[in-house]
């Protein structure tokens, strides 16, 4: 069901809620724009919406603008993972191949003090910077770029430096993340349909698997799931989602798969309902897919996008999740209707 939407001013790519406490309202979005020509410019935007679902019954709007912040083009926004920092950090991977931080800062007036700041930038190569994920000591983060590389990049008393960067893929990287449970892993997937993962331990890194037969097409997404160290899932411009068994880490099995009728570009695991998916699936919409063992069922569908669905993201919080407060809220956002809606779904 839809509460609000929002026009932005860019093409927007990335949703964003906010993990710490104190901050579940406060969701970012972000933008990419292509000025074409001669001489082409890529330039975006981050804004923040102030969220509350505390009365949807009420049919107010409950997205409001809180601030924007003029950048680079940006592919992937990541806020910092909660309980590492005393302010929340969002980091930003743009089209200029730098790595961004910005740090969420408030004032006592509450949400009308809310500011993004920019702290610090970093370029990290001279390929775009496509995708990144946080470590979960908040430490460190590593970046996809578009030449197929990875680079891993420390971040420790507001300076950035990177430690290790290797050519893993033989073309775009679209997504790489740690593994939440053994931060020492590394996964990555690239238009070139590999899988990958890679061990940090070894320098340069160790390459632990490479999978190359499953996808068909590009790997756009891949997330573990935080309920079972064991399981992870991966999306792909071949319309799959696909739900791997780690058990045997040098060789994962692919236990389960559904399609879902259009390139599954980004999915977020409820943060607290083990077996829940919400999936962006470009050309078709979003969907939530519910996962149990073998077997894998779409529950929900919405379709109320004109363009290509790219982010989407579960608002963070335990209460937020509670049936006698609230329906789960959920925000997407499509790229050439520069769209965000925010939503809640059906229990």
């Amino acid at each position: 069901m839809d509460i609000a939407h929002y026009y932005l001013d860019g093409n927007a790519d990335a949703v964003e809620f906010c993990p710490h406490d104190s901050y579940h309202h406060v969701l970012a979005a972000s933008t990419y724009n292509l000025q074409e020509g001669d001489r082409p410019s890529r330039h975006g935007s981050i804004s923040l919406f102030s969220v509350d679902g505390s009365d949807i019954a009420g049919g107010d709007d409950h997205l409001d603008l809180v601030c924007s912040v003029e950048t680079s083009g940006i592919f992937d926004i990541k806020w910092s993972p909660p309980g590492q920092h005393s302010n929340p950090f969002l980091s930003q991977a743009d089209a200029d191949g730098y790595l961004r931080i910005h740090v969420l800062e408030s004032s006592c007036n509450g949400v009308e003090g809310i500011n993004l700041k920019h702290m610090i930038s970093e370029k990290i190569s001279d390929s775009m910077c496509l995708y990144l994920d946080w470590n979960p000591s908040g430490k460190s983060m590593t970046v996809g770029l578009s030449d197929g590389s990875v680079s891993i990049v420390s971040f420790l008393e507001s300076k950035l430096e990177i430690q290790e960067e290797w050519k893993a893929h033989d073309f775009e990287l679209w997504t790489t993340t740690f593994d939440i449970h053994q931060p020492n892993l590394v996964y990555t997937g690239s238009d070139d349909c590999k899988f990958s993962c890679w061990d940090l331990r070894d320098g340069p890194s160790n390459l632990v698997f490479q999978n190359s037969k499953a996808h068909k097409m590009g790997v756009c997404c891949i997330q573990k799931r935080s309920h079972d160290p064991n399981s992870l899932v991966t999306g792909s411009y071949d319309e799959t989602l696909r739900v791997w068994d780690l058990r045997t880490i040098s060789k994962p099995v692919n236990e389960t798969s559904i399609g879902l009728g259009g390139g599954v570009w980004r999915v977020k695991h409820h943060p607290y309902i083990p077996n829940l998916v919400l999936a962006a699936c470009m050309h078709n919409g979003f969907a939530i897919v519910s996962i149990k063992g073998n077997e894998a069922q779409v529950l929900e569908t919405y379709k109320k996008h004109d363009s290509l669905a790219y982010g989407a993201d579960w608002q963070k919080g335990e209460a937020n999740h509670r049936v006698e407060r609230t329906k789960p809220i959920v925000a997407t956002c499509s790229f050439y209707d520069k769209l965000v809606r925010e939503g809640w779904k059906h229990e």
